[in-house]
């Protein structure tokens, strides 16, 4: 297959922004994008800003979408996909403005603010027949990858557990009113309907669903406030059943105080167990009923070739955060040059509706303080 360099737009990203230089980077490590154009910020004069500091020129830095499209098109160096790196709010108009003019798009998570805008989103990415993808970073890890292919292939047997926790501590105070992050994450009008769950929670639970194969069938969630006067949750607690009765136990907060970015997964099976922690990425912990523990490493050899292909240095040499974000651009990259997603390694469309109906089925569980099924799902 021909791996072609591909000319990306970027929405999003303007000064303070912390998630649209991760995309550029992550674009751009593999060769298989070139940042050429974008609308970095609501107001133009910081989006040229942004544009002067990556060496873009001003009349490729726009103040929308729109004039994105009408910008480019008809260059013959025109871009050829959308990254979106904005707040949820606007993820649905960006979306659907991209995709109706045959612009490919990969965009942050949540995939919308809302449940109703993510089942509106799902049938305009399907009439365009442009690939759609969502970067939930973590699924780029080689030893995620090696994970997910170890319960598939059944090397710890039918899952029996799955425990997955996401604790964070920045927003242990009421800092929204200084940080430009924060302020966005906390404000409904921004977010969208979920706080902690919609930010982090929608990681644990994708990466769950991702790596265990199965899917959530019913839950029973506590979306707390704790620090006063917040409008949406910073700490998420719940119940899970899995596809076959399995449970399942999800925790996520923004609120642990001291905690940085503390992703783990843990899952167990009949025959063992294993586990992957972020604060460790290239290590997959497997667990023996004789009390054997193994920890395999990135870059070894014998890897399944899903983690193989997502590793670029030899055992070692630590890989992190940038380079599983880019893992997803790659795959991303391959998807428009036409290789099919038969190992569906690539978050999409399918993420983004789960995610957005696990948000809503925690919201309403919390607020009726019962188990409720997740839409889709039977019981």
């Amino acid at each position: 297959m021909t791996q072609n360099i591909l000319r990306l737009g970027l929405i999003g990203g303007g000064p303070g922004s912390f998630i649209g230089p991760v995309h550029r980077m992550a674009a751009c490590l593999d060769a298989r994008f070139v940042l050429t154009a974008g609308a970095f910020s609501r107001t133009p004069e910081k989006s040229r800003q942004q544009a002067a500091r990556w060496g873009l020129p001003d009349q490729r830095a726009y103040d929308g979408i729109e004039a994105m499209i009408e910008g480019e098109r008809g260059r013959e160096d025109g871009v050829q996909a959308i990254a979106i790196a904005t707040p949820n709010d606007s993820h649905f108009a960006i979306a659907k403005a991209a995709l109706e003019a045959g612009l490919p798009v990969i965009c942050d998570k949540p995939m919308t603010a809302t449940l109703a805008e993510a089942e509106a989103l799902a049938p305009i990415v399907a009439r365009s027949g442009r690939p759609f993808a969502l970067t939930y970073t973590y699924t780029g890890y080689a030893m995620i990858r090696e994970a997910r292919a170890r319960i598939a292939d059944g090397a710890i047997g039918r899952v029996r557990k799955i425990m997955v926790d996401y604790p964070q501590g920045w927003l242990s105070e009421r800092i929204e009113g200084d940080n430009l992050q924060a302020g966005w994450r906390t404000d409904p009008a921004r977010a969208g309907t979920g706080g902690a769950i919609g930010d982090i929670g929608v990681h644990a639970f994708q990466l769950a669903e991702y790596v265990s194969g199965l899917r959530a069938i019913e839950l029973i969630a506590d979306l707390p406030r704790v620090v006063a006067g917040r409008q949406l949750d910073d700490d998420c607690n719940m119940l899970l059943h899995f596809t076959g009765s399995v449970p399942g136990v999800l925790t996520a907060s923004q609120i642990a105080t001291g905690e940085r970015n503390g992703l783990r997964l843990r899952i167990y099976g009949e025959k063992g167990g294993l586990e992957w922690c972020h604060d460790a990425p290239g290590e997959l912990i497997l667990r023996w009923p004789d009390s054997r523990t193994e920890i395999v490493h990135a870059g070894g050899p014998g890897l399944h070739p899903t983690a193989q292909a997502a590793t670029r240095l030899p055992s070692g040499h630590p890989e992190g955060f940038i380079e599983a974000f880019a893992t997803l651009y790659r795959d991303f990259a391959d998807r428009i040059d036409g290789a099919d997603d038969r190992d569906g390694l690539l978050p999409g469309i399918e993420d983004g509706l789960r995610s957005a109906r696990f948000i809503d089925c925690a919201i309403r569980s919390n607020e009726a303080r019962t188990w409720l099924p997740v839409a889709g799902e039977a019981r």
